[in-house]
């Protein structure tokens, strides 16, 4: 199995910055693309960031210069760096990863979350 464990949120004031982090372990055979997906209380799960193994990254528009996501193949982890957070950030944040994982004979495709972590942006 594939397990992702994400840290770094809190409580911070608006326009303050908070770091998340998310480790990917298990039984990896190769990581395709991680990424950050956030679910404001009565709102869906929405995009935030994405990055490819090759570097390539995607954002929703609400965070696009406001936000940096970042990966470390080697370590199979991926980070978002949240700057001039508002209070409309506040959500529970998820790390999402997606791949192959060892199953035998043959790698099979996996796509596996985090269990969350609650970003809250208030005074």
């Amino acid at each position: 199995q594939v397990q992702l464990v994400e840290s770094g949120g809190g409580l911070v004031q608006p326009g303050g910055s908070l770091r998340l982090s998310c480790a990917a372990s298990g039984s990896i055979f190769s990581i395709y693309v991680m990424g950050w997906y956030r679910q404001a209380p009565g709102k869906q799960r929405e995009l935030v960031a994405t990055i490819t193994n090759g570097g390539r990254t995607n954002y929703a528009d609400s965070v696009k210069g406001r936000f940096t996501i970042s990966g470390d193949n080697a370590k199979n982890m991926v980070y978002l760096q949240m700057n001039s957070l508002k209070p409309e950030d506040t959500a529970v944040y998820y790390c999402n990863a997606g791949g192959m994982k060892e199953a035998g004979y043959l790698p099979v495709n996996f796509e596996v979350w985090g269990q969350g972590t609650l970003v809250t942006v208030s005074l």
